[in-house]
């Protein structure tokens, strides 16, 4: 397995630095989940974006665990509790989530279907944590958002059982299905607050 490699890493953190956006690198899920129960307070709210890769960090458990107020959607036992989460979230002190595609150069590209993730990730909590696998980054803006129409969203459709022609196809054709998940197209060039968002990028390849 290929790591990142110094320069590639100092490159980034620089392009999002510049932009008022802290990124930081760490070798696995643990110690990104380690640096994230150290940063948040116990009596503070966390909201929380659907991710595979925070599932499969199970960050939501902890901080439940030990006494943080949580809103989950993917805890909800059904749809109008997944909505009073969903907005719950956007007041919430912390929010966590993914996203679909970074660029080298300093951008956040995100594609979303009802627009909850992105909602938040732009306003409302004081503090925004995106944790992404290396395989999410692209060189360009461009490729970026290539990324996020031709690989991500597919497999974020068939995962949320929806059927696009993308998750046959593979790729994206801009269609007008039903199914269509691809309503919101996002892209963070910055941030007026410095370090609201921290973007924390992880030596392995996670999710989608």
């Amino acid at each position: 397995m290929n790591h990142l490699k110094l320069n590639e890493i100092e490159k980034i953190k620089k392009n999002f630095n510049d932009r008022n956006i802290e990124a930081c690198f760490f070798k696995n899920l643990n110690e990104a989940k380690e640096k994230i129960l150290t940063l948040i307070p116990k009596n503070n709210t966390v909201g929380f974006g659907n991710s595979g890769t925070l599932k499969q960090m199970d960050i939501s458990n902890e901080l439940t665990k030990r006494g943080n107020t949580v809103y989950d959607k993917t805890l909800a036992k059904n749809r109008k509790e997944t909505v009073k989460l969903k907005k719950k979230s956007l007041l919430s002190d912390w929010f966590l989530t993914g996203t679909n595609a970074i660029s080298s150069e300093g951008h956040i590209v995100n594609i979303d279907h009802s627009g909850n993730r992105v909602a938040a990730m732009l306003y409302g909590p004081e503090n925004v944590v995106i944790i992404i696998g290396k395989n999410k980054i692209e060189e360009t803006l461009e490729e970026a958002i290539k990324r996020a129409k031709n690989t991500a969203a597919p497999l974020n459709a068939k995962r949320a059982g929806y059927n696009p022609p993308c998750v046959e196809l593979n790729r994206c054709i801009d269609c007008n299905s039903k199914d269509r998940v691809c309503n919101s197209l996002v892209i963070i060039e910055g941030q007026a607050k410095k370090n609201r968002i921290k973007l924390f990028i992880i030596d392995q390849e996670l999710g989608f």
